[in-house]
């Protein structure tokens, strides 16, 4: 029972108070979350009060303002938990250890907790918060009672993490850092290992070797779920140990052992498909959401919970109902005629993959994007297919990198990205791109915001505005 894991894992014998430190991210609100339901006394804080801090203060749950030395004496924990975002020269986790408290990132403490269960971790440069939504959907509505510690809210549940009573523990795996090389879960999902976070893999090559480490990680007898249709999954696919469980692949076509026939999208949103499992037809899916990465995240859904043992029937229903993640193409409201969408995606595949979603959905409609560039070493090494992938909004209003507390690279500004993008307008701060939408957009228009950063914000201020 998840309820009682806490008396499983060596590393939280003798812990009453843990503070964690970032709380208000979506990541850390998770793990606090679950922390608290087994029995811990939780406290934590952030620079600033972020929505997830309104369903911890409804919990109980006390989130400080800020980071202060003044906290370890306030909070006394016996264990302080930080996100990466924390530098490791900080004074209120220098102070912790200063006294005797142990310090651990967000990944390392959430391993404890999932290597002692029967875990299904999804992983990938995109689509995993998807992916963990739908299987974490299907897994609770099935009756199994599910641990889920996904990486934004599930509009279904209402929440980015849920302690449950059965066995099985659903977590987003963070690659960023490479602290997923921490986790060895029964079920493994790779959605995609399209190289990314160039801060920390410095090559394509570095990438992929993470991602073939963290297969052979997976328990034996579990299986590993892939997306075949992705060039950095074949490479893996080639180098993994195949003796450790089932090997499991999908993508488009009859050909894979998931497989999506007869793509149907559809005007307004949603989209089908026939799903074929060994080369025959075996259900059909139809979803709310849209696009053809989500057809990709539905196989991998599907496959997973079947491996459990989740008839494939009960899951093509419960999918049916499936409304996505909060920022994945996510409707904000209607203002003067104008369509406001708000999305997460911030490497060029995602952008790709959301507009062209966004074109099947609203043939026609004229797409105004408000893109804001996420890190300066993404910027920098992927600049020409980030133009490329932006291209395809028919204007683009570009706002300053959002840095993720990493230091300043001069080639990798919105200054140099501009001069690579057509029709793109370069806005010094949030407040010139909202007068320069509001001096564009016309009745029948999409603004959509995209981006890892604070860019959704523009999107609300415009329909207060």
């Amino acid at each position: 029972m998840i309820s009682d894991l806490e008396r499983q894992v060596d590393e939280l014998v003798n812990i009453k108070n843990i503070h964690v430190m970032g709380m208000g991210g979506a990541g850390m609100s998770s793990l606090a979350k679950i922390l608290s339901g087994m029995g811990y006394s939780v406290t934590g804080c952030d620079l600033e009060h972020g929505h997830y801090l309104d369903e911890l203060d409804a919990l109980n749950i006390k989130c400080l303002t800020g980071h202060s030395p003044e906290h370890i004496d306030l909070c006394e924990p016996d264990l302080l938990i930080y996100t990466s975002a924390v530098r490791e020269d900080n004074l209120e986790l220098n102070a912790a250890r200063d006294k005797g408290v142990k310090a651990v990132k967000r990944g390392e403490a959430l391993s404890w907790l999932f290597n002692k269960a029967k875990g299904i971790g999804v992983a990938g440069a995109h689509g995993k918060t998807t992916t963990s939504s739908m299987i974490s959907l299907i897994l609770s509505r099935a009756g199994l009672s599910p641990t889920l510690y996904v990486g934004a809210e599930m509009r279904d549940m209402g929440t980015n993490a849920v302690l449950g009573q059965g066995g099985l523990f659903l977590s987003e795996l963070d690659e960023s850092d490479g602290s997923f090389e921490l986790f060895k879960p029964f079920v493994s999902v790779i959605t995609n290992i399209d190289w990314d976070h160039a801060d920390h893999f410095k090559t394509r090559n570095d990438y992929i070797d993470a991602f073939t480490r963290f297969i052979d990680n997976r328990k034996q007898g579990g299986a590993l779920v892939i997306c075949a249709e992705d060039d950095g999954a074949q490479i893996a696919l080639n180098k993994i140990n195949n003796e450790i469980g089932a090997v499991i692949k999908y993508g488009f076509g009859s050909g894979w052992d998931w497989g999506a026939v007869n793509i149907n999208h559809k005007l307004n949103g949603g989209c089908s498909c026939d799903v074929y499992k060994n080369g025959v037809k075996t259900g059909h899916l139809e979803l709310k959401v849209s696009g053809e990465h989500n057809i990709l995240n539905a196989l991998a859904a599907l496959a997973a919970v079947n491996f459990l043992g989740v008839e494939l029937e009960k899951s093509l229903e419960i999918l049916s109902d499936f409304h996505g993640a909060e920022r994945r193409l996510q409707f904000k409201g209607v203002k003067d005629g104008v369509l406001v969408i708000d999305d997460y995606a911030h490497h060029h595949t995602e952008i790709n993959a959301s507009l062209s979603a966004m074109r099947n959905i609203y043939p026609g409609k004229r797409i105004l994007l408000a893109f804001q560039p996420h890190r300066y070493t993404r910027t920098a090494i992927f600049a020409d297919q980030l133009a490329k992938s932006l291209s395809l909004a028919d204007k683009i209003f570009l706002l300053p990198v959002f840095n993720a507390s990493e230091d300043f690279i001069e080639s990798g500004t919105s200054d140099l990205l501009a001069g690579k993008i057509n029709n793109c307008v370069l806005c010094s701060n949030f407040d010139e791109a909202l007068k320069l939408v509001k001096s564009e957009v016309k009745s029948g228009d999409i603004l959509l915001t995209m981006g890892a950063g604070t860019i959704y914000l523009l999107g609300e201020k415009f329909l207060a505005s």
